[in-house]
């Protein structure tokens, strides 16, 4: 059975052209999503995950309709292989029931992999230009050095750690890293 699904990222927009493009590909039942495509919650694209069984194929108007990255979507297709659903993307022309269609999603899953270490290679480029630079990297200290002299000093005199770290409005745990 071919199943549809359409997705408009919110309320003003309407599906209308994704339906009419579903149902002419010969869709028996189309699940529609009125939510970002950053949204997690898509009720109805859950419903029609759920209702897909062996041998059937969903269908969509565009690819990023279904996903909300690549990576999400490469991880839903692959899925979906697994349990035997083929799945079709009308405007980029890949349908993964026919050979052709099943070597265009490969390398769509090649170029995602080569994206993500390139990505990766440039973020440690990056960093390490950062740190030659001499930025300092991660989380900026909840202390400064003159709070933390002044801590040292109050706990030096006597005064509890708990009192001290209530009085720098921290938690203990960050009084005694930064001791």
């Amino acid at each position: 059975m071919k199943i549809g699904y359409a997705r408009v990222s919110t309320e003003d927009q309407n599906p209308d052209l994704q339906l009419a493009a579903l149902k002419q590909a010969g869709c028996k039942r189309v699940f529609t999503d009125k939510a970002t495509g950053s949204h997690v919650k898509r009720p109805e694209l859950a419903k029609c995950l759920k209702m897909l069984a062996k041998d059937d194929t969903l269908i969509v108007w565009k690819l990023d309709r279904l996903g909300r990255s690549l990576r999400d979507l490469i991880g839903l297709l692959d899925d979906l292989k697994a349990r035997g659903v083929a799945f079709r993307s009308l405007t980029e022309a890949i349908d993964t029931a026919t050979p052709t269609g099943r070597a265009m999603w490969q390398m769509v899953g090649i170029l995602a992999e080569l994206e993500r270490s390139l990505i990766q290679e440039r973020t440690k480029a990056g960093r390490a230009a950062a740190v030659a630079r001499g930025v300092k990297m991660g989380r900026k200290p909840k202390l400064s050095p003159q709070q933390v002299a002044h801590a040292r000093k109050l706990i030096g005199q006597g005064e509890r750690h708990d009192t001290v770290a209530q009085s720098l409005n921290v938690s203990r745990r960050t009084l005694y890293r930064a001791l």
